[in-house]
């Protein structure tokens, strides 16, 4: 076992030798020359990643820009949260998607708030029977006629 040790050793220190006495037989010139390919290899390999490196930022700098569109929206609705407070939606002006806006305000009560206008009060979506009392409660205080 000691001499299987030994030989294993042996043909290790032989193979690190060969490795070394290869590197140090190297020329200047030819040093120069391992030099020189490296980085021609690796200039050739920046030049055929860059364009998709390009477009990549791109692709990420949209992200960024919607994720932070996206925050601004949640820190809205969490400053509104906080306070109770929320933009009124005018029953007069307002377009169909900021009334389906509303809680519990559907496509068809939307389109019957539009067809129902002008309002002199907001009262008027129950005395018309656009909407339930029961959903007029849950809007009241999001709503407005000027």
């Amino acid at each position: 076992m000691f001499v299987r040790k030994a030989n294993g050793w042996m043909l290790l220190a032989m193979f690190g030798i060969l490795v070394l006495g290869s590197c140090a037989s190297e020329t200047d010139q030819q040093r120069r020359d391992r030099e020189e390919k490296m980085r021609q290899d690796t200039a050739n390999a920046t030049a055929k990643a860059k364009p998709a490196l390009e477009a990549a930022g791109k692709e990420i700098n949209k992200v960024a820009d919607r994720a932070a569109e996206d925050a601004k929206a949640a820190v809205q609705g969490a400053k509104e949260g906080w306070s109770g407070t929320h933009e009124l939606v005018d029953l007069n002006i307002s377009a169909k998607e900021d009334l389906e806006g509303l809680p519990g305000i559907s496509d068809h009560d939307a389109h019957a708030i539009i067809d129902h206008r002008p309002y002199k009060d907001k009262h008027e979506l129950v005395t018309r029977h656009i909407v339930t009392p029961a959903t007029y409660d849950g809007i009241s205080d999001r709503i407005t006629v000027k």
